[in-house]
């Protein structure tokens, strides 16, 4: 599904008897990719383990991400869901499948939620965020709201979630969301 905003990245992979050798990020093709500048702040790093889903998540203006994401080790469902209101994609969201082997990135602009859960035994899943972590404006919509239909290919009984994500509004209920003005910048 296309879906404004949202790109692929598959970089190139060079390797031989050694190993291999990637790079995982570079200003200058992001910017010729999304066609604006988009200046990262700060990288984190998870591991979890089978089965744990982490979102749907995003923060509210004026502290807003927009993320780019890539799993080191295991594999991962990777899930943007736009959440911009008056856009012809407004609840629709694109999944991928982010691993270690395929070196595949996800670039999720503002205005989206996001969230993975893992599908190997483990996963170190790195995301860099161009604002910070603001726990004011940290908002969530619900993982299984049948409005967005996602396969998580996970049966559900077997997903670990916080509790955070357990009680996170369906769609339809959540009040703060953005708008189709929303910058992806």
């Amino acid at each position: 599904m296309d879906i404004k905003g949202l790109y692929l990245i598959k970089p190139e992979v060079h390797g031989d008897q050694r190993g291999y050798f990637v790079e995982t990020f570079r200003q200058d093709i992001l910017e010729r990719a999304l066609g604006h500048n988009v200046n990262f702040i700060q990288d984190n790093e998870s591991r979890s383990s089978r089965g744990v889903l982490r979102g749907i998540h995003f923060q509210l203006p004026p502290f807003a991400q927009s993320k780019l994401v890539r799993v080191i080790e295991g594999e991962v469902l990777d899930v943007a869901v736009d959440l911009r209101r008056g856009s012809p994609t407004f609840g629709h969201h694109l999944a991928v499948h982010l691993s270690g082997d395929n070196k595949h990135q996800l670039f999720i602009p503002r205005g989206f939620g996001h969230g993975f859960v893992v599908l190997s035994e483990s996963a170190i899943f790195s995301y860099k965020v161009d604002n910070y972590y603001s726990p004011d404006h940290d908002r969530g919509v619900a993982f299984d709201d049948p409005a967005l239909g996602i396969d998580w290919q996970l049966p559900a009984d077997s997903l670990i979630l916080s509790n955070k994500d357990r009680k996170q509004p369906t769609l339809s209920q959540a009040d703060n969301l953005f708008d189709i003005n929303t910058s992806f910048y």
